[in-house]
């Protein structure tokens, strides 16, 4: 270890109150950005400043830890820090800054209104859940898994309908599954000249369980700290994927290792209690794992959910997507959306991609059912993402 080495962990020890000792010692001291959020990462739990967990722009007198901000600062820990540290820091947090109350009282759990942050949060912590807590922890997060449903499923649903199995009907009603046109032309002899209107004698209706057009769709999702509330919207999507036949639907997860959680995709709480929630990045190695499940590559539809902070082979990761898109598999990037809707990405390798003329753009949960339907409708995504970015 060299002395500049040296010193920069003593500064890192001793905490900001030594700046200044250490900056007039000779040749100074200046510490690299990654040592910079170490240290901000370290003041919140060891520094002087006990209000570094409030959240600074609330204007209430809550007194309790601001959630976006503990779920960021649990990111960057295990970013930042090997495993052994990770362990001992949490475990220091939960004791010093109040949060051992949050996760030992299931009755607090169970009174909390539901919130994205402190879900994302619950699921960094997990493994330090008391046994008694784990239940409420489990309904917390299904209240929040709940009301993402609700706003998804049907429109998720619909999307796929409209875009696949055009060709076989089905007796069975659904709103969202008329063949409009099909019915139009085979009641034209029901015309009301009264009403003037087409009252129908039967309407057509797409089968959705016909696997003519069945389609392959990847979603490889980065799980590292800055990617929460995107890992809970995904999660959602490819639960409600994996349950219609027509679509055959794989997960992946990573960080620099990758989980396979294709076959928790049954119950979203499962899915999610099933990711890491931080870590390094090696975005190439899960799209090279992904690959293998590419069976017919113009029905294949592959998600890479991510910040594109990359850890591993970024010109590597780049060859990977290539080749995928010139096999025929549809290509989309969809980047990491953090607290308050902004993208949060690596903007230098996001332009390489999209200069491939893979879409590369942040998507809010809304807009997915869209993407999803012009995407297996392999429409050009270039107006959509345009579309999406003016609304930013």
């Amino acid at each position: 270890m060299t002395l500049e080495e040296q010193m920069a962990r003593w500064r890192l020890i001793l905490g900001s109150e030594t700046e200044k000792s250490f900056s007039e010692m000779q040749d100074g001291l200046s510490l690299t950005p990654e040592q910079m959020l170490m240290d901000q990462a370290l003041a919140s739990i060891y520094g002087t400043d006990k209000e570094s967990f409030d959240n600074k722009n609330d204007r209430g007198a809550g007194r309790g830890p601001s959630s976006p901000v503990l779920a960021k600062w649990l990111g960057d820990v295990r970013t930042l820090f090997d495993k052994e540290m990770v362990m001992v820091i949490q475990n220091d947090a939960i004791e010093r800054k109040g949060l051992k109350q949050l996760l030992l009282e299931p009755e607090l759990l169970d009174t909390l209104q539901p919130d994205i942050n402190m879900a994302s949060t619950l699921l960094m912590l997990k493994d330090q859940i008391p046994k008694k807590s784990k239940e409420s922890a489990r309904r917390f997060i299904q209240k929040i898994v709940e009301e993402i449903n609700k706003k998804m499923e049907n429109q998720v649903r619909r999307a796929v309908t409209a875009a696949l199995n055009k060709k076989e009907h089905s007796p069975l009603p659904s709103a969202a599954a008329i063949d409009f046109r099909y019915t139009i032309a085979r009641n034209l002899r029901h015309y009301d000249k009264q009403l003037q209107t087409i009252i129908p004698e039967r309407v057509y209706f797409f089968d959705r369980s016909a696997k003519i057009n069945r389609w392959n769709v990847i979603l490889d999702i980065d799980q590292s700290g800055s990617m929460c509330s995107s890992i809970f919207y995904a999660s959602v999507m490819a639960c409600i994927l994996a349950s219609m036949s027509s679509i055959k639907t794989n997960v992946v997860a990573f960080d620099t290792q990758i989980m396979d959680l294709t076959e928790l995709c049954q119950d979203p709480v499962d899915l999610l209690f099933g990711f890491q929630m931080g870590g390094g990045t090696d975005i190439e190695k899960s799209v090279a794992y992904c690959q293998q499940f590419v069976e017919t590559p113009n029905k294949t539809l592959f998600f890479l959910i991510s910040d594109l902070m990359e850890g591993g082979n970024r010109n590597g990761l780049l060859r990977r997507l290539e080749d995928m898109k010139q096999a025929g598999v549809t290509v989309i990037v969809l980047l990491a959306v953090e607290d308050g809707g902004y993208p949060y990405y690596d903007e230098d390798i996001s332009k390489k991609i999209a200069k491939m003329g893979i879409p590369c753009f942040a998507c809010t949960p809304e807009k997915l059912p869209d993407l999803l339907e012009k995407a297996l409708k392999k429409m050009d995504l270039s107006d959509f993402a345009k579309e999406v970015k003016r609304k930013k």
